[in-house]
C-alpha cells in the first residue's frame, strides 16, 4: 500500500501572510510601518515569490530592507510621490465605508478608549494607489457599522482626486474585497463559517452569491510558499521581529540580522 505524508501544519500567521502576499501582486514598491510583522513577512514573501528583485521591500526600522533613510517622514514624501504602490492600515475601528479609527471611542472630549492617533493614516489612504486593511481581532467591537471618529475615509466625493485607498481587509476569520464603497466576502479562512463571520462583524456586507454556500474557503499556502516563508522570509524578518521570528518559525536572529539559526 502506498503511503502518503500528511501535509504540513499551516499557522493562522502563515495563511494570512500568504493572502495578503497574493493581493500585493507584482508592484514596485511596498511599504510597512511599525508593529506591523505579519504584513512585513507578506511583503518579503511577495518580493522572494516573485524572484525578480520586486518589489522592493521598506520596513520601517530594519536597516537591510528600507528604501528609508529619514523614517516616517520620507515614507510620507515617497507616497506623495507616487512612489509606494502598497502599504497596510488598521484601526481600533473599521466600518463597512472602509473608514478606519485611529483616535478614540466615545464622545470625543471625553472618550471611553483613546488611541495611539492618526499617524498620517490619511495621507497614506488618499495617494497610495493600493491600501490593504489588516485587522486580526474580528468582533464586532473592531468591526462596527460606523467609526466613531474618521482618522481616514474609505471613500470621497467624486470631485475629489484620490489615486489611492482600500483594495480588501484581511482578518483572523476571512477575507473582504473593497469597491465602490462597500466590502464583499472573498473568502472564508479554514476552520471558519460564513455563519461565523456574519455574526462577528458589525457592518452588512456582500457576498459573491445569495446563499453562504457560494463564499469559497481561503486556500492554503502552497508547499513551496511554506517553505519560502519557513527558511528564507523568517530569517530576514528575524531582524526587525526577533520575537515574532522566534514564536511562529522557530527563528532567532545574532546580531544585526545577517545571520539566523532555527532553534
Amino acid at each position: 500500500m502506498c503511503m502518503t505524508s500528511a501535509p504540513p501544519k499551516v499557522r493562522d500567521e502563515e495563511l494570512l501572510a500568504d493572502v495578503i502576499s497574493r493581493l500585493i501582486g507584482d508592484v514596485r514598491h511596498v511599504a510597512v510601518g511599525n508593529a506591523s510583522p505579519i504584513p512585513a513577512t507578506a511583503a518579503l514573501l511577495a518580493r522572494e515569490r516573485n524572484g525578480n528583485g520586486r518589489p522592493y521591500v521598506s520596513l520601517l526600522q530594519s536597516r537591510k530592507h528600507n528604501f528609508f533613510t529619514d523614517g516616517a517622514r520620507e515614507l510620507f514624501d515617497c507616497a506623495g510621490q507616487g512612489r509606494i504602490d502598497v502599504f497596510f492600515l488598521s484601526g481600533g475601528q473599521i466600518d463597512g465605508h472602509g473608514n478606519i479609527n485611529l483616535v478614540s471611542i466615545g464622545d470625543y472630549d471625553h472618550p471611553k478608549v483613546r488611541f495611539p492617533g492618526s499617524f498620517g493614516s490619511a495621507h497614506l489612504y488618499y495617494v497610495v494607489p493600493k491600501v490593504i486593511l489588516f485587522r486580526t481581532e474580528h468582533s464586532r467591537r473592531t468591526l462596527v457599522p460606523q467609526v466613531d471618529f474618521i482618522s481616514a475615509p474609505g471613500a470621497n466625493a467624486g470631485n475629489v482626486y484620490r489615486p489611492g485607498g482600500p483594495i480588501a481587509l484581511v482578518t483572523n476569520r476571512c477575507l473582504f474585497s473593497f469597491a465602490k464603497g462597500r466590502f464583499t466576502l472573498d473568502s472564508v479562512h479554514p476552520g471558519h463559517t460564513v455563519e461565523e463571520v456574519i455574526e462577528h462583524t458589525g457592518f452588512d456586507f456582500d457576498m459573491p452569491g445569495s446563499l453562504p454556500a457560494t463564499v469559497p474557503e481561503t486556500a492554503l499556502p502552497s508547499p513551496a510558499t511554506l517553505k519560502l516563508l519557513r527558511e528564507t522570509v523568517a530569517p530576514q524578518l528575524a531582524e526587525v521581529y526577533p520575537q515574532f521570528a522566534a514564536q511562529v518559525f522557530g527563528v532567532k536572529a545574532f546580531g544585526d540580522g545577517e545571520k539566523a539559526l532555527t532553534v
